[in-house]
């Protein structure tokens, strides 16, 4: 029988939604939940078991939140091992576990979190037994992480299968939470793990460095500022590609952050999701956002302040994607990727796109829910 050690951080990427930019530190997660903040970890690891049901699995677990609840309601019935004090967990009961589990014998372990989480994970057992990330963070610079939550199930379940799974090192990235909260992004290598490499499903470590094609990017701007409605709100995702944009409108920019237009002025800064649900409500809006380069994630990854009841409101039809050639050029022919949390949402956003790509200039492109 296979043994899946699962670890999950219940906290990991609470501060998304409410615009905290992360969720490291004790402090930071208790202000993400006093503003409303509602954890998700446990749902998307849900969504990756579920892919596993039916199949020659035990799940060996820790307590209540961190594991045991999300295996039960899943259809496992999991060995819990160690002791947590049931909502007050700390990254010191992920050092813990981990350990616990490779004591416990598991084939792998599947965890649930973010940069900080692969962090804990590195630091515990770095090497001692292949490992997977359910990317439910604020921040996924790391390479140890599946696109999706149901990627990472499908990768697990090609291990319980048998078939052939080249394993291999990624990198453990993290970054300054406190810098990327005032738009700097630090990034600082931590060490590798050992991790299943599938390459349609596991996520490439995120491009660094600033975008070099500035007349293409004045150029995208352009486009999008030719097309805007004065009637629409306009809600302007993060990143360098966007942040072109507010540039040539002369609006302040939250890099990464979202930001609310309307008739080129600024009707909200570095907004919240239930802000931007509170200021768009009963009027047409559009998204503009682009992807990370490297990765190609346009939903899920540093813009969780874009929930899925606000997608679904706005719909495919009014999300313009913007991103330079060689942006698209580097992920090889990878789509563009959706993971809102909701899989019948990510569903309706696949297929094809446009992306504009330069003034009057456009592509269409593949987007996967996975």
């Amino acid at each position: 029988m296979f043994k899946l050690g699962l670890i999950i951080n219940p906290l990991a990427g609470v501060g998304g939604s409410v615009a905290l930019k992360g969720s490291d530190g004790e402090e930071t997660a208790k202000k993400a939940l006093e503003l409303g903040a509602e954890p998700k970890a446990g749902l998307r690891t849900l969504q990756a078991l579920e892919v596993l049901q039916g199949l020659d699995i035990q799940v060996i677990t820790y307590p209540a939140e961190m594991g045991e609840e999300v295996a039960v309601k899943a259809g496992f019935e999991p060995l819990v091992v160690g002791e947590i004090e049931s909502g007050n967990t700390h990254a010191e009961d992920t050092l813990r576990a981990a350990k616990d589990l490779v004591a416990a014998g598991v084939d792998i372990i599947l965890f649930a979190g973010g940069d900080g989480t692969a962090r804990n994970i590195c630091e515990s057992i770095a090497g001692e037994v292949p490992v997977l990330g359910v990317p439910a963070g604020v921040k996924i610079h790391s390479g140890v992480y599946a696109v999706t939550p149901k990627a990472a199930g499908e990768i697990v379940a090609m291990l319980v299968k048998g078939e052939l799974v080249t394993l291999g090192d990624q990198e453990v990235r993290d970054i300054d939470e406190e810098a990327f909260r005032e738009g700097r992004v630090r990034a600082k290598y931590y060490g590798e793990l050992v991790v299943p490499q599938e390459h349609r499903f596991l996520q490439h470590v995120k491009n660094g460095g600033k975008e070099s094609e500035e007349l293409v990017l004045d150029d995208i701007a352009a486009d999008v500022i030719e097309k805007l409605d004065p009637d629409s709100y306009y809600v302007m995702g993060s990143g360098s590609t966007v942040a072109a944009v507010m540039e040539q409108l002369g609006l302040p920019n939250t890099l990464l952050g979202v930001d609310l237009i309307k008739d080129n002025e600024i009707v909200a800064s570095d907004c919240t999701a239930q802000q931007l649900l509170e200021l768009t409500e009963g009027e047409p809006c559009q998204l503009v956002i682009t992807l990370i380069g490297g990765q190609g994630h346009i939903v899920g990854r540093g813009n969780q302040q874009l929930s899925p009841a606000l997608l679904k409101r706005i719909g495919k039809e009014n999300i313009n994607v913007i991103a330079t050639k060689t942006k698209l050029r580097e992920l090889e022919g990878r789509p563009l990727i959706v993971d809102s949390g909701d899989p019948e949402l990510n569903a309706r956003l696949s297929g094809v796109i446009p992306v504009t790509t330069g003034y009057h200039d456009s592509v269409l492109y593949r987007v996967a829910d996975y």
